[in-house]
C-alpha cells in the first residue's frame, strides 16, 4: 500500500522518470512525482541557485529539484557517478535546505553498495516502512522498462529522419510513454512492448540505401538529456541522417559495457580518464569502424574528463579519416549558433560522402 505522505522525485534524465516511477511506487510504495519537462525556466532556476562555475548538469538538477519541491515532492533522490557527480547530492541538499526547504534526501553516492546494512539504512530514507521483498521484486521490471525505453529510442533516432508522415514516431512514442506511466507490472510491460514495437516498425519510411550516419558521443548527462543539447538528435534527423548513440543506462549500467569500452579505447587512452571519457573514445572508434560519416561530441562546459578526450578524438579523427565536431554547453550557449554549426557539419559530411 502506497504511503501517501511521501512524494519522491529524481531529477530529469531523458525519459527514465517512468522507470524511477515504477520502482518508487511498486517497490518502495511511495508516490512518485514526474517533474515538469525541462525548460528554460528549469535552467534559470538552477543557475540562479548554483555556484557560477559548476557544470550545467548540476544546474539542471537544481532546477528540477526546485520545481519538484514546489509541486509537492518531499523526498529527493540523486544518482552518483565517476566524477564530480558524486558531490552533487550533498551540495544539492545543503543549498536547498539553506533556502528553507524541508525534505528527505536519498543520495546514492552516500551508500556503500557492498554493505547490506548501508543499502537498507539508506533505502529507509525513501520509506521507513518499505518492504525489501517488494523492492527486490520491482527491480527486474524497472530494468526491463529501461531496456525497452533505450531500445525504442535507439530505433527512433536511426529512422525518424525518414518517416513519410512527419511526427508519427513522436506521436507513437508519446502514446507508449502515457501507457507506461501507470504500469501495473511485468506482464503488462511485455504486452505493451510487443504492441508498440510492432507499431514503430509499421511506420512508413522513405529511407534510401547508403544513408549518412553520424555517431553521437559525450558526457553521461549532456548526451542523454535532449533539452541540454538543444535536441541535437532531432536536428540531425531533419537533415536525413541516421543517428547512432551507445551511451545510455542499458549499455553502461545494465549490460556493464564500460569495462569492455575501456579495452577498446586502450590504444588511445592508456589510463582511466574518469567518468565516461574512455567510453567516449571507444564509441568514437566503434562508430568510425561502423561507417559513420562523422562524430559529434557533446559535453557540459568545464567537464574535465571530456575536455581531456578532445585531443584524443582528434587522433581518432586522423587515423580513421573521420571528422569530429565538439560542442560545449552551459546556461549561456546559443541555440542558433549550435544549429548553424550543425548545418555546416552536415554540408561537410555530405560533400565528403558524395551523397
Amino acid at each position: 500500500m502506497i504511503n501517501g505522505g511521501i512524494v519522491a522525485c529524481f531529477p530529469h534524465l531523458a525519459n527514465y522518470a517512468y522507470a524511477f516511477k515504477y520502482i518508487c511506487e511498486k517497490g518502495f510504495e511511495v508516490k512518485y512525482l514526474i517533474p515538469p519537462p525541462i525548460s528554460k525556466k528549469t535552467l534559470e532556476l538552477g543557475s540562479k541557485n548554483s555556484p557560477d562555475y559548476v557544470c550545467s548538469p548540476f544546474k539542471y538538477s537544481m532546477g528540477c529539484f526546485l520545481e519538484a519541491l514546489d509541486s509537492g515532492a518531499n523526498c529527493l533522490m540523486q544518482i552518483y557517478g565517476g566524477c564530480r557527480l558524486n558531490y552533487y547530492g550533498e551540495l544539492n541538499a545543503t543549498i536547498l535546505r539553506d533556502m528553507g526547504y524541508k525534505f528527505e534526501f536519498f543520495d546514492m553516492a552516500a551508500v556503500d553498495w557492498h554493505s547490506r546494512k548501508s543499502v537498507f539504512e539508506n533505502f529507509r530514507k525513501i520509506n521507513p516502512e518499505m518492504s525489501i521483498v517488494k523492492v527486490g521484486l520491482a527491480i527486474p521490471v524497472t530494468l526491463k522498462i529501461i531496456e525497452t525505453l533505450d531500445k525504442f529510442e535507439d530505433f527512433i533516432r536511426r529512422n525518424v529522419g525518414f518517416e513519410v508522415n512527419d511526427g508519427e514516431f513522436d506521436a507513437t512514442y508519446k502514446e507508449f510513454l502515457g501507457r507506461l506511466e501507470n504500469l501495473s507490472g511485468g506482464k503488462e510491460l511485455k504486452i505493451l512492448k510487443k504492441a508498440y514495437w510492432r507499431k514503430l516498425n509499421s511506420i512508413k519510411l522513405n529511407k534510401p540505401a547508403g544513408t549518412i550516419k553520424v555517431g553521437f558521443v559525450g558526457d553521461y548527462f549532456t548526451v542523454q538529456e535532449p533539452f541540454s543539447n538543444y535536441f541535437m538528435e532531432k536536428e540531425l534527423a531533419k537533415f536525413g541522417m541516421e543517428v547512432y548513440r551507445r551511451m545510455n543506462i542499458t549499455c553502461s549500467v545494465i549490460h556493464k559495457e564500460n569495462k569492455k569500452k575501456r579495452k577498446i579505447a586502450k590504444k588511445y587512452a592508456k589510463y582511466n580518464l574518469g567518468a565516461t571519457a574512455n567510453c567516449t573514445v571507444a564509441e568514437a572508434i566503434e562508430f568510425a569502424k561502423a561507417g559513420c560519416a562523422g562524430i559529434i561530441q557533446v559535453k557540459s562546459f568545464g567537464c574535465t574528463p571530456e575536455i581531456d578526450v578532445m585531443p584524443i578524438l582528434q587522433n581518432v579523427s586522423r587515423d580513421f579519416n573521420i571528422p569530429v565536431l565538439h560542442f560545449s554547453f552551459d546556461s549561456q550557449t546559443s541555440e542558433t549558433g549550435v544549429k548553424t554549426r550543425l548545418e555546416a557539419f552536415y554540408d561537410m559530411v555530405e560533400a565528403r560522402s558524395g551523397k
